[in-house]
């Protein structure tokens, strides 16, 4: 990964997995009766849960995956197919059971908790942003690679908590049908991301694919 349209690729693709305008209207219904201040902590917390997650999977992944003795290649695969299946749930307007379960998504007493369980793990920083981050960190070992690489994923968490700071307004601008929209056309990028990172994993677990 070293032109730079490859990196505002991941870019591009990391916020169609996290999708702030998925989370608009489950972190309104997790801090229903919360006041201004304390929904402004909670996504404050919930970006930087989620920021944290993501940096540390992208530095100590590929050590984990090797320690368990998985490939890379099977990885790519494994997550390519989970992001499939997240991009079939935002193209059909359902619950993504591969984010969250119903219980996690239903409102929570604790108001400091569902900031980090379950909008910033799993709803956002789930199985494919960290599948993502770690596919990505292994595409170059060049010494800038890295860093902005972090650099991309601070950006996505900065746009993420922009959306989660005015979700109440542009819940009420958008309206169910404008977020179900908008879900699906990024449902449809996710849908191309997955099947590209499953068929690079599956031609380098299977070289005669690619003659």
């Amino acid at each position: 990964m070293e032109h730079w349209t490859e990196y505002t690729r991941f870019f591009t693709a990391l916020l169609v997995i996290l999708d702030p305008f998925l989370a608009i209207p489950i972190f309104l219904s997790l801090t229903t009766g919360y006041s201004r201040a304390e929904r402004a902590r909670v996504a404050r917390i919930a970006v930087t849960t989620v920021a944290s997650v993501l940096i540390v999977s992208a530095l100590v992944g590929d050590t984990l995956l090797r320690w368990m003795g998985t490939s890379l290649p099977s990885f790519r695969v494994g997550g390519g197919i989970v992001l499939f299946l997240m991009a079939l749930a935002m193209l059909q307007a359902r619950d993504d059971p591969v984010r969250t379960s119903p219980r996690e998504s239903m409102p929570s007493s604790e108001r400091a908790t569902v900031a980090v369980v379950p909008l910033g793990i799993p709803l956002l920083a789930g199985p494919g942003a960290i599948s993502t981050v770690i596919i990505a960190m292994d595409r170059s070992h060049a010494a800038y690679h890295g860093p902005l690489l972090i650099l991309c994923m601070l950006l996505v968490c900065a746009v993420l908590w922009v959306a989660l700071r005015l979700a109440e307004p542009i819940g009420g601008r958008l309206g169910d049908m404008g977020l179900h929209v908008i879900n699906r056309l990024f449902g449809l990028i996710l849908v191309a991301i997955a099947v590209e990172i499953a068929a690079n994993g599956l031609r380098q677990l299977f070289p005669s694919l690619g003659g």
